[in-house]
């Protein structure tokens, strides 16, 4: 009998139509390669929802906060549901960007300089020289994210917006010019290097969803020893916060800056997009795996104390 799994999707967070294609996508997939399906679109009454289904496995399509930080994790872990991707302390750590720099940087991954500040404070004054990036410490697909040109005058202030739903620090860090790099892990190996080239003033939101939003290029056109370079740092940040299952780890490159440039690790994504146009299925695409080969390893990969 195949197995049962659970595709959870949706959510509330600001992810939330984004996980649902992605959910809609994986379990379509996992469909056609033979597994019994059940789409959940998660509320917070999943324990009971997962208690009364009992699936053999949970294949995670959440995006954000509760689905990638650790907590739905937990309550896997505690129901003793198998599920993909990374456990709780390594979703916790790769959702705190700050804290996740940390560790990056400890097991001698370069990353950007960075400081920690409330909202308030980052739209006062420059606390930085700019240019710089200010994100929130704990969202993804470039949800409030801003460019500080140089010369600008002043923050954006936008950050002090009364709809504001991104937290109350930010993290403020030195922006490095340059191409933007992605490379997946699919369990303990590296997938291509892929570049993203977009028209848009960066990698945002509809540069990442939107049809026609962005180009990606893969295999990327980087120096033999660049595109080795991203791969082995990309295994090394997904060792470094003990990551499970697939990854995808997102880099900035200034090729002006010396011989070689200068590589610097962005972030690492525990749960990457698996929509018509993200960069995961892409890349194991141009490794030989299929998709339907991708979500059907994933759940194979599934288990608990990850």
């Amino acid at each position: 009998m195949s197995k049962h799994v659970a595709v959870l999707m949706g959510g509330w967070s600001n992810e939330r139509p984004v996980s649902l294609v992605s959910g809609a996508q994986c379990a379509a997939a996992l469909r056609r390669a033979g597994y019994q399906v059940s789409e959940i679109d998660v509320d917070r009454n999943i324990a009971n929802v997962l208690l009364d289904l009992k699936p053999d496995v949970a294949f995670n399509a959440l995006h954000g906060p509760f689905g990638e930080s650790g907590m739905i994790q937990g309550l896997l872990e505690l129901l003793q549901i198998p599920y993909t991707h990374s456990g709780v302390l390594a979703s916790a750590l790769a959702m705190d960007k700050h804290q996740a720099k940390i560790m990056l940087k400890a097991a001698g991954i370069p990353v950007t300089d960075h400081v920690v500040v409330s909202r308030p404070d980052a739209a006062r004054e420059h606390v930085m020289a700019p240019p710089y990036v200010i994100k929130p410490i704990a969202e993804g697909s470039s949800f409030g994210v801003f460019i500080v040109k140089a010369g600008t005058s002043h923050p954006p202030q936008e950050i002090l917006r009364e709809d504001w739903n991104c937290g109350e620090e930010v993290m403020v860090e030195r922006f490095i010019p340059g191409r933007e790099l992605t490379c997946a892990v699919m369990g303990d190996v590296a997938l291509g290097v892929t570049e993203i080239v977009t028209d848009l003033s960066f990698y945002n939101y509809e540069a990442k969803y939107a049809a026609n939003g962005s180009r990606h290029i893969i295999p990327a056109d980087l120096k033999p020893k660049i595109y080795d370079k991203v791969q082995k740092l990309s295994l090394a940040a997904h060792a470094a916060l003990g990551c499970r299952g697939v990854t995808r780890t997102d880099f900035r490159y200034n090729e002006a800056a010396g011989e070689d440039g200068e590589l610097v690790c962005l972030e690492i994504n525990t749960q990457p997009g698996m929509t018509p146009t993200s960069l995961a299925p892409e890349q194991a695409a141009h490794a030989g795996h299929s998709y339907e080969e991708l979500v059907a390893w994933m759940v194979e990969d599934a288990s608990c104390n990850r």
